[in-house]
């Protein structure tokens, strides 16, 4: 082992869990991301010279580079232990020309986890860097850059300052806008349900619903249809025509990958992608944990694999055998697949130990840091537990030509449901009695409901991300920063946690979709995404697949430039007038979204937030509740008297008073669609359950 070693990391915080642990003869420095970068201020790719990148130091890292060159000169060994992706390995290669370290020489270490024995274990390893999986960074880099810095002052010009295009945001731009066009254009249709309370004796009653009407699938599409059917049931003798029970076991989720990960946080925690990915690269760099000092509690957060490393499977079965009993531990070891589409260079989000319970953790992490590193925990650990176990009954039941179906599920082993229930709880309500074929059965009561058919929701962040995973657009680590630029450029917005298309969005990618096809198509961009992993496997040369793309890219461009008119975005009106001169507010858009501003602008600059009305009466002065937005962007309500009236709230009033004490009951939703009605009284427990 070399004397003196300098090694180099991404962050500050990955340099001091490093320097913890690697001992006096090691110099840690972070890099603090990248050194170097196409320029800012100009497009920085010579096409002319078969699209050559042009790096330059940037701005701010300067002192920081010669820093490293200084440290490096010292040195007997230079490591370079930036992350285990394409983006690290493309800093690496920065650093490595910037300290002139030789070609081929073996000063790439990488690491899963950061612990102890994952890091000394990486630099016994040591490999020249892959050159394949930069050119996979620079092909993706230099592409972006050149619709990018293309595309932005054509939409300029032609719609106005300050906007941009990216070549996957686009994309998720234009799915969004074709889904709001899909619920606006949904035609809804009536249909009813019948559902029948039956007895078999003894007093137990069952509820059944109605299936078919001869062999064919009923469907009932009106009330008149629905009062002949019910005509002809209460006249009917119900029997019990079949009985079936059956064992179902339910497999183990497979553990975190990027994807699921943040779909789940956004589910179970209300985590934006971006939050759970900053909370995530803190478990990853390292926490101090006490007595254990500093330790990364997550292997990398940047995968698509659901691989599981042999020693850590192992680990995991023996503390579920001792923490739950051999019943828990499967017959073989889990083996989870992986998408086709996966790259598979890291295995699963999982803790670096099991042993470091999220309990044992606890007193030394952030709400959100122990929120999510449980998370993480449960479902490794659940992965690797034997499936659950549910006896199933299931009755077919003929009244006439009529068939119902009556179905129970009773959980009989819970396997990995121990601790983790991915799915909404098993209906034990409809307890079946036991039944025997051909059994006669008694009619309480027929309960008909009337229904409408639903458009498809808009996107959650959660199916959002799970839709771009099925087609393949970006990557998992891009997700969270190509919502982020959606939101902050407003093409899109959120209401409700569900994102909606602004007419600007609608503008934008109605005048890609008329130029530039390819650039807002999914299946063209999943292709290139195909290309990039061709390129990081050496099977594809990166400057091919650019020249590719940029030759009928840059025709359209020069088309559109010449051929696309100006769009005049009309001002909306706010529907209110100024209040200092009178004239009428407009909404316009800013950095932190929308706002008002008077169309007297630039002789009156009255501007104002817009804050939307909820409805309901302040419950201290009766004053009007609005619905405001914290510095983060997390939705709370206030009073539109406040400082006057100092009333404020996470949770909306519901306009109800509280049985108890009298005060106001405020709505507490969670994740399924009903919610509960809660108290503001922090010593009232009063609960009530919310209808739909």
């Amino acid at each position: 082992m070399a004397e003196n070693t300098l090694v180099i990391v991404e962050s500050a915080a990955k340099a001091k869990t490093l320097g913890k642990f690697l001992g006096k003869g090691y110099k840690i420095k972070a890099s603090v991301g990248h050194i170097k970068d196409l320029p800012k201020s100009k497009l920085g790719i010579d096409v002319s010279n078969d699209f050559e990148p042009q790096y330059i130091t940037i701005r701010g890292k300067g002192n920081l580079l010669k820093e490293i060159k200084d440290e490096a000169q010292k040195a007997d060994r230079v490591l370079l232990a930036t992350d285990p992706d394409r983006e690290g390995e493309a800093i690496a290669w920065h650093l490595q020309n910037a300290m002139r370290i030789p070609a081929g020489s073996k000063c790439r270490i990488e690491f899963n986890e950061i612990t102890r024995d994952a890091v000394r274990g990486a630099i016994k390893k040591a490999r020249p860097v892959d050159n394949k999986r930069v050119n996979a960074q620079q092909a993706r880099r230099v592409l972006d850059r050149l619709v990018g810095y293309n595309l932005s002052p054509l939409l300029w010009s032609k719609i106005r300052k300050g906007l941009s295009a990216g070549r996957v945001q686009s994309v998720v731009v234009r799915l969004i806008c074709e889904r709001e066009k899909e619920i606006e254009g949904f035609q809804s249709e009536e249909y009813w349900t019948i559902e029948a309370r039956l007895s078999g004796g003894d007093n137990a009653i069952f509820t059944a619903r109605l299936i078919n009407h001869g062999k064919a699938k009923l469907e009932i599409h009106n009330e008149t249809e629905k009062n002949l059917v019910m005509k002809e049931l209460k006249k009917a003798s119900f029997k019990v025509s079949r009985v079936e029970k059956k064992e179902r076991t339910r497999k183990s989720p497979p553990p975190f990958i990027t994807s699921t990960l943040q779909q789940e946080a956004s589910k179970r925690l209300n985590f934006y992608s971006k939050r759970t990915m900053k909370v995530a690269q803190e478990l990853y760099e390292g926490l101090d944990l006490g007595r254990e000092g500093t330790v990364g509690l997550i292997t990398y957060l940047r995968t698509d694999s659901t691989r599981v490393a042999a020693v850590a499977q192992e680990e995991a079965l023996d503390y579920i055998r001792h923490h739950y009993g051999p019943k828990f531990v499967p017959v073989t070891p889990n083996q989870h697949k992986t998408r086709k589409t996966a790259q598979d260079a890291h295995e699963c989000i999982r803790p670096t130990s099991v042993e470091r319970t999220p309990d044992s953790v606890k007193g030394t992490l952030s709400r959100d840091q122990h929120r999510l590193y449980k998370l993480i925990w449960e479902r490794f650990v659940a992965s690797q537990m034997a499936a659950a176990i549910f006896d199933t009954v299931t009755a077919e039941i003929s009244a006439g030509e009529y068939g119902f179906r009556a179905s129970s599920s009773r959980l009989r082993f819970a396997g990995y449901l121990k601790i983790y229930n991915d799915q909404e709880e098993e209906s034990t309500k409809n307890t079946l009695p036991e039944l025997l074929q051909g059994q006669k059965l008694e009619l309480i009561g027929l309960d008909p409901e009337q229904h409408f058919t639903q458009p498809p929701p808009r996107y959650s962040e959660a199916s959002l991300v799970k839709l771009l995973e099925e087609y393949n657009i970006g990557r998992p680590s891009t997700y969270a920063p190509i919502i982020d630029t959606i939101l902050k450029r407003n093409y899109v917005e959120r209401q409700n946690k569900q994102f909606v298309p602004t007419e600007l969005g609608f503008i934008v990618v109605d005048l890609l979709k008329d130029n530039f096809s390819n650039i807002v198509e999914v299946d063209f961009t999943a292709r290139m995404e195909e290309n990039l992993d061709r390129i990081e496997e050496g099977t594809m040369e990166w400057k091919k697949v650019v020249r590719d793309f940029y030759a009928p890219f840059a025709e359209d461009l020069e088309k559109a430039a010449a051929l696309v008119e100006k769009v005049e975005l009309k001002p909306e009106e706010a529907g209110k007038d100024c209040p200092q001169c009178g004239k009428p507010l407009l909404v316009k858009y800013g950095r932190f979204g929308k706002f008002l501003a008077c169309s007297g602008f630039p002789d009156c600059r009255h501007t104002e937030s817009i804050n939307e009305e909820v409805g309901v009466a302040c419950p201290r002065c009766g004053g009007e509740v609005l619905a405001l937005k914290s510095k983060k962007g997390r939705r709370f309500y206030g009073c539109a008297n406040y400082p006057t009236c100092e009333f404020r709230s996470w949770n909306k009033p519901s306009g109800k008073n509280c049985p108890v004490c009298g005060e106001a009951l405020l709505e507490k939703v969670g994740r399924s669609s009903k919610g509960q009605l809660v108290c503001n009284n922090a010593e009232c427990k009063y609960v009530e359950e919310m209808r739909e």
